[in-house]
Order: C-alpha cells, then structure tokens, then sequence
C-alpha cells in the first residue's frame, strides 16, 4: 500500500498550492502521516506532520507559511503552502510517519515547482 499524493504544480514566486494525500481509511484513523519533500540534489526531509489527534509539526524553514490538516470526511491529509518560495521547489512525498522512519512504501510523489 502506498499514499497516493497529489496537487502539484508550477507556481511563481508568492503563490499557494494545496497538496492532498488520499490514506485509507483504516490507515488514516490510526496512523501519524507527514509529508515530506525531496528538493534537485538534496535529501528527502520532514515538511510537516501530523497525529491521530491533531497535534502538529513543522519544519522551520515552512513553520508560518505551511499548514497541515487532517480532512477526516475525505480521509485526506492536505497540506497548504502560502509565500512559496524558488527553495520550495521538489518532490512532495507524503507518508505515514512509522513508515517513513523505516523508510518504506513511497509513492511517487507530486512535483512543486516555484518559479522567481
């Protein structure tokens, strides 16, 4: 099983995209998700996370411009970026976070795309 990620896109400078990862049902109600991004020639890192229960994590770099959400009607994790920025740019991946730590069942991602 993998999450499904999707949303991406070419945005300038300033803009907002709304990123959203389907999780199954069963999988969304007991599982922490994060979503995670790999940027051109860096490693894959933590953009935000999320519990069961709401409680929230964020990198510093997107801390004020970033918010993470659970949608427990679609059981989705959204992910909304406000001031992109050209260093936002990579693959957003997201994933359950117990699965990510042992660095198993990525899916491939969706493309963010900040143009200056």
């Amino acid at each position: 099983v993998q999450l499904q990620a999707s949303g991406g896109g070419l945005v300038q400078a300033g803009g907002s995209l709304r990123l959203s990862c389907a999780v199954p049902g069963r999988l969304f109600s007991f599982n922490a998700v994060g979503w995670y991004r790999q940027a051109p020639g860096k490693q894959r890192e933590l953009v935000a996370s999320i519990t069961t229960g709401g409680a929230t994590t964020y990198a510093d770099s997107v801390k004020g411009r970033f918010t993470i959400s659970r949608v427990n009607a679609k059981d989705t994790v959204d992910l909304q970026m406000y001031l992109l920025t050209p260093e936002d740019t990579g693959v957003y991946y997201c994933n359950l976070v117990l699965w990510a730590a042992g660095n198993r069942f990525w899916g491939q991602g969706t493309l963010v795309t900040v143009s200056s």
